[in-house]
């Protein structure tokens, strides 16, 4: 019978934690330390961007709990095949909404699992197509102003206005709000058994 492994979330998102509450796992969370700017974005196939980001957290945080089995994500935008991050400031919050919100554009987010003890390295990916609502320059002052946008890859969060900016998804809303439960799932079942 195998040991029922800790689970440990290398994650400082809110909303990760939310999820993987609300799907009932027992988990601890420990913010991964390693360096979340946006360099080397421009050469970047985006899906595999976001796995080398999502095991690099899973790993980092890996390091001090062998034995326990790490989940690390990270979520991206792509718009057209070029990666939108987070906004640096207001005005990079303006620019990425008014690009994202004229046509459809995928959401990446990609998830590592990793336990140091049995050599464990699974990372896989998921993407969801967002068809946006086109917002006025009076929507876009409003979402600036209200500053939701921070932290948020692609300068917006679906769980706290998607009714607002966005016409209908194609995909998993979770993914969209960083952590794919259906995929999350899937791994950790065959992860575990």
């Amino acid at each position: 019978m195998q040991r029922r492994a800790s689970i440990v979330l290398a994650s400082s998102s809110p909303r990760r934690k939310e999820l993987l509450t609300q799907a009932g796992y027992k988990f601890t969370v420990v913010e991964p330390s390693i360096d979340e700017s946006a360099s080397g974005l421009e050469q970047a196939e985006p899906c595999e961007y976001a796995k080398e980001k999502a095991l690099a957290k899973a790993k980092n945080v890996a390091v001090n709990y062998p034995d326990c089995i790490i989940i690390g994500a990270d979520t991206i935008v792509d718009f057209n095949g070029h990666i939108i991050g987070k906004p640096t400031d207001a005005k990079d919050a303006e620019q990425i909404t008014r690009k994202l919100f004229s046509s459809p554009h995928k959401v990446i987010t990609a998830l590592a699992i990793v336990r140091l003890t049995d050599a464990v390295e699974f990372v896989e990916s998921n993407t969801t197509i967002i068809y946006p609502k086109k917002m006025t320059d009076e929507q876009i002052a409003e979402h600036i102003k209200g500053k939701s946008w921070q932290d948020k890859a692609g300068a917006y969060a679906i769980q706290e206005n998607g009714d607002e900016f966005v016409e209908k998804i194609q995909g998993s809303l979770t993914n969209v709000m960083g952590l794919p439960m259906e995929l999350l799932e899937d791994m950790l079942k065959r992860f575990i058994g």
